[in-house]
């Protein structure tokens, strides 16, 4: 059940549009992160010569701003540069995570307490069940703990480590700005 709380009467005075405020405060989306995953090395591969060359072309442009040709150059590369970021877009994997709500993400912390190596150790959860329920409960996409197991204990360590950073650093991205006194 929610309950409306009506805004201090200062609040209001300092700011008529409290009420809108407090709405928006209350209808915020929590903050997403996605993965990429593009396994097409050739499309990669001329992603980066496109993006390589156009910077070439636009040093080579600043030398001479008023040429045509220069200018030329420069539309023709960023198209290059378009037409391979659409290649690797389209070869691509998105993974979407949304970070949950913090007393979502405390209780799943508590599911998987580490072990007592692990605590001796310093962390706080059991990364091996922790892991791919983070995955899981953050993914956007649907992905199951099962899912999330299998890609964390087959694919490389790296890619691995990365599927995991992805659900948990969303658990941590802020979107605001404390601002200067």
């Amino acid at each position: 059940m929610t309950t409306t709380i009506e805004p201090p009467a200062d609040a209001v005075a300092k700011d008529a549009h409290w009420a809108k405020t407090l709405e928006r405060l209350r209808n915020r989306n929590r903050p997403t992160l996605t993965l990429r995953i593009c396994d097409d090395q050739a499309a990669k591969d001329a992603l980066v010569t496109a993006q390589y060359a156009e910077r070439r072309i636009k040093e080579t442009a600043e030398r001479d701003p008023d040429s045509l040709e220069s200018k030329k150059a420069v539309r023709t590369a960023a198209a290059e540069v378009k037409k391979a970021q659409a290649a690797v877009d389209e070869a691509s994997i998105v993974l979407t995570f949304r970070a949950l709500e913090r007393t979502a993400l405390a209780e799943l912390k508590k599911q998987h307490p580490a072990t007592e190596e692990q605590a001796e150790d310093g962390l706080e959860v059991n990364l091996d069940t922790f892991g791919p329920a983070i995955v899981a409960e953050s993914s956007v996409d649907g992905l199951t703990i099962d899912d999330a197991r299998t890609f964390l204990d087959t694919w490389s360590e790296a890619e691995a480590a990365a599927l995991f950073q992805a659900a948990w650093d969303v658990q941590h991205e802020t979107r605001l700005d404390l601002g200067k006194g």
